[in-house]
């Protein structure tokens, strides 16, 4: 059902524009900067405008707003903070099912190598850094070094 939301989404956009005599022949080109917009639709980008939207989309789960949402999430979901016996994925592989923390390791600390433009690269990199000291804080804080080599 999530990778199908930007689908559905594009499609009530475009009746609602269809509903209020938006151009016609821009109504594709909306609909794909929304369709491709999601990471879970895994829908590539075809269009600068598709591309905008889809950086900004994922510098959304960056940052301290990124790092608050992921928290939040992980909590409502019952999940812990981190792994118990391992709090960071070194010797295990990252699972963001169990543990909070890994959606960083395989997710969010990604996300910067997949912006399309320079803008979005370059504050992707800024609120990566800050996703990664976050890491560092913590792991001194629990007593474990992070892995943040990537």
């Amino acid at each position: 059902m999530r990778s199908q939301a930007s689908r559905m989404a594009a499609a009530a956009a475009t009746r609602f524009l269809s509903g209020i005599d938006y151009p016609g022949e821009r109504l594709a080109a909306v609909a794909h900067a929304i369709e491709a917009h999601s990471f879970s639709a895994g829908i590539a980008p075809q269009t600068l405008e598709a591309q905008v939207v889809q950086d900004a989309d994922r510098l959304d789960a960056l940052g301290a707003v990124g790092l608050a949402r992921t928290l939040m999430l992980g909590a409502a979901m019952g999940r812990p903070l981190y792994h118990p016996d391992e709090p960071f994925p070194i010797e295990r592989p990252a699972d963001d099912m169990t543990a909070s923390i890994d959606h960083f390791y395989t997710k969010l600390l990604h996300l910067a190598d997949r912006m399309h433009t320079a803008a979005g690269r370059a504050e992707a990199a800024q609120r990566t850094a800050f996703l990664r000291a976050f890491l560092v804080q913590l792991g001194a804080e629990i007593g474990f070094e992070p892995f943040v080599a990537f």
